[in-house]
């Protein structure tokens, strides 16, 4: 039997290898994905990873939107080293909700960079992205450390406010 040869590179061309293996080791690191329930509380985080990305896409075939996903990774206390997750999904189909979606994207990416109104702003998608990117490159690499309160809405869902940036 001739055995059919594939191209398997082409595959490794979409695969940022550096960033896989920081995964794959974060993922070993807690439990292969079990993460645990954080509660409610005060938690001192680091960001470490942040970025503009999508909502999963179901099998009726919503979703897919876009969504500010970031990683902060606790610091101190009971839940040391674990992650909080932070997914600000932004619909821009649904004309009454996306504004506050991206107001509430905005008022964490201002707390995370202590930035001005004017210096975080959604002027369309791909200036987002790179603007999401700018911060993120500047507060990952130079380690900003901040006091997050985890708490929820009237609604049950979960609620990040940034209390304060660590020096």
């Amino acid at each position: 039997m001739t055995e059919k040869q594939f191209d398997w590179s082409k595959f490794d061309k979409q695969v940022d290898l550096d960033a896989l293996k920081d995964d794959v080791k974060s993922a070993e690191e807690n439990g292969g994905g079990d993460f645990p329930e954080i509660p409610i509380g005060k938690y001192e985080v680091k960001v470490k990873n942040m970025e503009l990305g999508q909502s999963k896409v179901k099998d009726d075939g919503s979703g897919g939107d876009p969504m500010l996903k970031i990683q902060f990774q606790i610091l101190d206390g009971e839940f040391e080293g674990s992650l909080i997750f932070y997914n600000g999904v932004m619909q821009p189909a649904n004309e009454k909700a996306f504004g506050f979606q991206v107001h509430n994207n905005n008022d964490l990416l201002r707390a995370l960079w202590d930035a001005d109104h004017d210096e975080v702003d959604f002027n369309g998608f791909k200036e987002y992205n790179e603007l999401i990117l700018d911060i993120a490159e500047e507060i990952i690499e130079d380690e900003w450390e901040y006091i997050l309160e985890k708490s929820q809405t009237n609604k049950g869902y979960d609620k990040y406010e940034v209390l304060e940036i660590l020096d």
